[in-house]
């Protein structure tokens, strides 16, 4: 299969047109119209001329937007299931922010993987297993096809991305990076460094890698729960990088990079809501800049064992933790009428395929 034009940066695209033997200053032209304006076929590359069209379709591909499903909340939040070319499908996430509890934007949590490898055991997408890495250009694709619905439906246009959706975003390190490189690039989408978001699930080795990149991105790892006994249970990654391993990682990253962590901690109704768990959190977290993000539990189906606590108990929750002197905030939560877990969409969709298929 040819590869996705999307998945070239600017360097990449100079050696194309180099290889096609056209002038480099086609290269640029060939960049805005794919990562600035988000175009989804060459016919609307107007400038470029018909022969180095003509060339671009025996050596390239530029996929559609093909969009297989898509649902609304009532809070606005939508989730759009994606089509790619292999015939697989990702989800991506659409949460506007309207000045109400943060300020005014549009962020979208973008996937890295189909499926995933982690098989965490709150997860949608874990339960549905991996299938590959996405390339560069289907990373990018999920923003673009999102600002073009943004486009018609005359919004203002995605300025912050968040890499929690299907997948494991440092199993995908780099063309998660070459992404937000060309996310971040003058002649692309401008989207600042600051306004995008690597969450991981803890692979240790990863992180220290992404320390040693120097990127002024915001990092934020999975946790869950402050000892390895129930975080295990949870999450498989944990038995190959248990906590004093990760938490290492994740002191190295700060050391590097000078940046707060967040750690993300959902929140289960008798699982990991006690005091105990408070002072484990302390002990973990002690000495490092952290900030600990709050998420009542989003069960997957009616079989989980997770409970979701009521606002009253993750209320009465955070401000122990702030009593003990730990930075917490409580998110913003969006679409939880709507499939809200990562990968619920795309598992329905598959059951329904498999369905219709016996």
């Amino acid at each position: 299969m040819a590869e996705n034009l999307r998945s070239l940066d600017k360097q990449d695209m100079e050696a194309l047109m180099l290889q096609l033997g056209e002038p480099k200053f086609r290269a640029k032209q060939l960049f805005g119209w794919v990562h600035g304006k988000g175009v989804e076929s060459l016919a609307e590359m107007h400038n470029l001329g018909k022969n180095l069209l003509a060339k671009l379709e025996q050596e390239i591909t530029l996929p559609p937007y093909e969009v297989l499903a898509r649902q609304q909340s009532v809070d606005g939040t939508e989730k759009f299931l994606l089509a790619l070319e292999d015939g697989q499908a990702i989800e991506c996430v659409l949460m506007r922010y309207r000045g109400d509890n943060s300020k005014h934007r549009n962020t979208l949590c973008v996937s890295s993987q189909v499926g995933c490898a982690m098989g965490c055991t709150f997860c949608a997408t874990g339960q549905g297993g991996f299938v590959r890495n996405l390339s560069v250009g289907e990373i990018l694709g999920q923003v673009y096809a999102v600002n073009r619905y943004l486009q018609d439906e005359s919004d203002e246009r995605i300025g912050n991305i968040v890499f929690m959706g299907m997948g494991e975003p440092l199993l995908n390190f780099d063309n998660v990076l070459k992404a937000i490189n060309i996310f971040n690039d003058e002649e692309g989408l401008q989207i600042g460094i600051r306004r995008m978001t690597i969450s991981t699930c803890g692979i240790a080795p990863q992180i220290e890698r992404l320390a040693e990149q120097e990127k002024e991105i915001v990092f934020a790892v999975s946790l869950h729960a402050p000892n390895d006994e129930q975080r295990s249970e949870m999450m498989p990654v944990n038995k190959r990088y248990p906590l004093a391993v990760l938490m290492k990682a994740c002191r190295h990253y700060q050391k590097v990079t000078g940046k707060r962590i967040s750690f993300e901690y959902a929140l289960m109704k008798g699982f990991n809501d006690s005091d105990k768990h408070i002072q484990q959190l302390q002990q973990l977290l002690q000495g490092m800049d952290a900030h600990i993000n709050l998420i009542p539990v989003n069960p997957v189906d009616d079989g989980s064992p997770y409970r979701r606590p009521s606002r009253r108990e993750v209320l009465d929750f955070a401000g122990k933790l702030k009593a003990r002197g730990l930075a917490c905030s409580v998110r913003e939560e969006k679409g939880t009428d709507i499939d809200g877990a990562c990968g619920q969409l795309r598992g329905k969709v598959q059951q329904k395929k498999r369905e219709g298929q016996a």
